[in-house]
């Protein structure tokens, strides 16, 4: 009879103790899914800046921004457009302190479609076009 009561308190501290591991886990798999969740929210939010940045006379470069919000390696972009486009591209840091690729050349209308076509996890609306004249001293 010793025995008997000693196995039910045994069996009923197990699941107990189950029941609280399992717990645990669904409270891990909720912080894993929320934060995956902000991640996603995140990139949807993100905007990818192309900048028409003018220099001389005629001359003018196009500055991207915010690629690396979509997972994407800069120095691989900017090989990638200076392939395509036939010219100088280059990963820089900007006044804030971040990094975007400078294309060398007026190639911003080429780059609103082409970025979309070569990554497909940028949707459309997430690019943005600036144009930006510098100012006369």
């Amino acid at each position: 009879m010793v025995h008997l009561q000693a196995l039910e308190d045994q069996m009923a501290s197990t699941s107990l103790e189950d029941n609280q591991t399992t717990d645990v886990e669904d409270r891990k798999k909720a912080r894993e899914a929320a934060k995956i969740e902000r991640e996603l929210e995140k990139k949807r939010a993100s905007k990818v800046v192309i900048t028409r940045i003018a220099r001389n006379k005629r001359k003018c470069v196009t500055s991207v921004y915010g690629l690396e919000n979509f997972d994407i390696d800069l120095k691989k972009a900017a090989k990638t457009f200076a392939n395509k486009f036939a010219c100088g591209s280059s990963v820089v840091k900007n006044n804030q302190g971040n990094d975007e690729i400078v294309v060398q050349g007026d190639v911003s209308d080429d780059l609103e479609e082409f970025i979309p076509a070569t990554w497909k996890n940028v949707p459309e609306d997430n690019i943005e076009f600036v144009e930006d004249k510098k100012s006369r001293k």
